[in-house]
């Protein structure tokens, strides 16, 4: 609940701030859903509302400061609000550990997909493969995001390569597609989104540190 675990912690301005955004983000989920339809509501709430939720989360999470770090100007202005917890979800890393758990949300979602509409075909380069290059061309959604998921979520550096083949792969195949089609709402915001996703994990991968850095 967001804006409880502050107000545990007796930040009585800080738990109010964050109730009345969290109320706020409800009621624009609900607008959305309402005017655009629940999978443009439920894009909104993964890529904002959620990673928010998870924020003040963490922020009711972590500890108060101690009596020394109280006594520090820096510190004090930074003990209560969001500030202290972005810069270490930042160093943390945990804003990549966060796409981890997307992509293994999306793995889970792809796979319910698969079983429960078995005649479903994935459209690939314009075509829609059947049989044996049907499946395996379905199977590889939940499989990559499965894989990235995990490493995003532990940092491994290979992961940052499998999700890079993913996205390049991604962009192809939604490039001639779009070509072959047309606009599509759903083909547009896939597009606009792997480039936003890209542009930010390049601009992270120093998050992903080689094996000989990671054992040292």
């Amino acid at each position: 609940m967001p804006g409880l675990g502050q107000a545990v912690k007796r930040q009585a301005r800080h738990a109010v701030f964050l109730a009345a955004t969290g109320a706020i983000f409800v009621a624009c989920t609900w607008w959305i859903g309402q005017t655009s339809g629940f999978g443009t509501a439920l894009f909104f709430f993964l890529l904002l509302v959620l990673p928010w939720w998870v924020i003040q989360s963490y922020d009711a999470f972590l500890p108060v400061l101690s009596e020394t770090e109280q006594e520090d100007p820096t510190a004090q202005q930074s003990r209560v609000g969001l500030r202290r917890t972005l810069a270490i979800t930042w160093t943390q890393a945990h804003d990549i550990r966060y796409l981890g758990a997307l992509f293994l949300l999306t793995a889970l979602t792809d796979l319910y997909i698969i079983v429960a509409n078995p005649a479903y075909s994935l459209t690939i380069f314009c075509t829609k493969p059947a049989g044996l290059l049907g499946v395996l061309a379905k199977a590889q959604s939940p499989t990559l995001h499965t894989l990235i998921g995990y490493g995003f979520l532990r940092l491994r550096r290979w992961s940052l390569l499998v999700y890079l083949v993913y996205a390049a792969f991604g962009f192809l195949n939604a490039t001639a597609n779009y070509a072959c089609f047309g606009y599509g709402r759903v083909r547009t915001v896939f597009l606009l989104s792997l480039i936003a996703f890209t542009a930010y994990v390049l601009w992270r991968r120093n998050c992903f540190p080689p094996p000989s850095r990671r054992q040292a």
